[in-house]
């Protein structure tokens, strides 16, 4: 498996999937309305749906042929995207379970959720710890209709759902108040999301507000799309502009590496998904896929 996928400039517009992405062109607060997730949104099964396209590609079942179809299109012209979002996803799980069980957190902020699969991360935290408290938000009607409709909490716990984007940090602080208790620990989950907001220093703002507002032991999973070539960017960039579709940047993982500064990283550190403590393998370390993540500690105080 090669460490980055390639594009391919002659992919159709529609099959690039940007439906739920953020849009610039939106009034400010339109995608923070309080009556959009009541709404149930137009569903039109013969036009591919991002939320649908990651969810065939990982294996679930809320798709339409249209999707399908668009995914292997996608799969066809990105070798190896099968892979990454299977260990994406994968990687989701086990930062829950370590933090469920081994930090005993017991509340999760998880924004840019997608369509639920399977081990969504309420699942997972309650299956070890049935009294957790998972907020999810996400800026598509769609995807919360789904949410509302299926992620259900054990009675000890609770769920929430937040309709927001992710660039407006101070609305889902607010929302998520309701649920969540910001003086204990949180476990905040970017997983995929970060690519989304195109400016780097705004994607790093985004994040420290969040963490800003968490409490000390509070921790960050944090995955995204990854490559070290600049040329790869660029003609993302270049197909992106040609297609007006908004934007996924892809980073470095150094850059990767620096939404985690002024927290203390877990071992191994920033890393491939596959490779973040995927437990023992007969065969060694899986291969890396063109997706970086890690796990960070918002410290403690220090004594007077």
């Amino acid at each position: 498996m090669t460490e980055r996928t390639e594009p391919h400039d002659d992919l159709p517009n529609d099959d690039l999937p940007n439906d739920n992405l953020p849009n610039d062109n939106v009034p400010d607060g339109d995608v923070a309305n309080d009556d959009a997730p009541n709404a149930a949104p137009k569903i039109d099964a013969s036009v591919p749906h991002s939320a649908r396209i990651w969810n065939y590609l990982l294996g679930g079942k809320d798709n339409y042929q249209a999707d399908r179809d668009a995914g292997d299109r996608v799969a066809a012209v990105f070798p190896g995207m099968v892979q990454l979002t299977r260990h994406s996803r994968a990687f989701i799980g086990r930062v829950v379970r370590h933090l469920a069980e081994e930090e005993g957190i017991r509340q999760f902020l998880d924004i840019g959720t997608g369509l639920p699969t399977v081990d969504n991360t309420h699942e997972v935290a309650q299956r070890i710890a049935p009294e957790s408290r998972i907020v999810y938000v996400d800026n598509d009607p769609l995807v919360l209709v789904h949410a509302h409709a299926l992620l259900t909490s054990t009675p000890e716990g609770a769920c929430d759902y937040v309709h927001a984007d992710v660039r407006d940090p101070e609305r889902i602080l607010e929302e998520a108040a309701r649920t969540l208790d910001f003086d204990k620990p949180v476990g905040l989950m970017l997983m995929g999301i970060l690519g989304l907001v195109p400016d780097f220093d705004q994607a790093r703002s985004v994040t420290s507000r969040l963490l800003d507002a968490l409490a000390p032991g509070s921790f960050l999973g944090l995955n995204d799309g990854s490559t070290t070539d600049p040329a790869y960017v660029e003609a993302i960039s270049r197909h992106n502009r040609g297609h007006g579709v908004t934007p996924y940047t892809p980073r470095t993982p150094e850059q990767i590496t620096r939404f985690f500064d002024g927290l203390d990283l877990l071992e191994p550190g920033v890393v491939s998904c596959s490779q973040w403590r995927p437990g023992v393998l007969p065969f060694g370390l899986p291969d890396p896929v063109a997706c970086h993540g890690g796990l960070a500690r918002k410290p403690l105080p220090t004594a007077p």
